[in-house]
């Protein structure tokens, strides 16, 4: 039974989707009640939700409880929620707004801490070990500064990296793992801004050049999730698995003529 924080669009429902085919029950997290409304009766019978903040401290324990009410388990937790903070004034640090700052980091890195705390007080509780599955971005450790210049979602991811790896030092005698899979640029709602962009579009084919040179889709990062959530990753802990079509071993070529 896994609880999906950030499960009602985009990566997070391609993800709980793909558990639930693996034989899998989800709590799927979102903010806005008519994309969990939608989310639930796509998923069928084998989700239930609640309709929260992520950055709300009470919203990952809600989700728990609601797991153990509702399917009498909770064995794993996937946080895929978080976004941009562009327009609360992310962006390179000269630039930065203190909105932005705090709006940033309550989306991106408080929400993990609140959703990781929430599982590990259960595991601990139950002292059954688990998994953790945290969401962070190639942003993290491979910049890109033309593009993709906001400094504080790239703290925020970076920290996750660094807490997950921490985190799962910590609790590894407890049979607890926590894992980070890192995305490159997907095609969700959050993305809009770059996918929709031309020359963007342009530096990807060089810059995520496996499979034509695409942007990435919220089902390439299905198997990955899967796998990390499950018994057949019971030896991996503490690791980043980068889904990214390349990006963190490729140079990526700018249009010479957009200068």
């Amino acid at each position: 039974m896994i609880v999906v924080i950030g499960g009602t669009t985009g990566l997070g429902l391609s993800a709980a989707e793909a558990f639930i085919k693996a034989d899998a029950q989800v709590v799927v997290v979102g903010r806005k009640p008519d994309s969990l409304k939608t989310a639930l009766h796509y998923l069928g019978d084998q989700a239930d939700g609640v309709s929260g903040d992520a950055s709300d401290p009470d919203t990952s324990p809600q989700a728990v409880e609601v797991a153990l009410q509702q399917f009498g388990a909770f064995d794993g937790l996937y946080h895929v929620a978080g976004g941009s903070g562009r327009k609360f004034g992310d962006g390179p640090i000269h630039e930065l707004t203190d909105e932005g700052i705090a709006q940033t980091l309550d989306l991106n890195l408080k929400s993990v801490l609140y959703s990781n705390r929430a599982a590990l007080q259960q595991f601990l509780k139950q002292d059954s070990g688990g998994a953790i599955l945290n969401m962070a971005s190639v942003l993290g450790y491979s910049p890109s500064p033309k593009f993709f210049a906001t400094h504080v979602y790239a703290a925020a991811k970076a920290a996750i990296i660094g807490v997950t790896k921490a985190a799962a030092s910590y609790y590894a005698p407890k049979n607890v793992r926590l894992n980070v899979i890192a995305p490159a640029l997907v095609d969700t709602p959050m993305a809009q801004r770059a996918v929709a962009n031309d020359e963007i579009t342009r530096y990807i084919k060089s810059k995520q050049p496996l499979d034509g040179g695409r942007v990435g889709v919220p089902e390439d990062l299905d198997s990955a999730a899967v796998w990390l959530m499950s018994d057949g990753a019971r030896f991996v802990t503490g690791q980043v698995l980068a889904v990214d079509g390349g990006w963190g071993v490729c140079e990526g070529q700018y249009d010479p003529a957009a200068g």
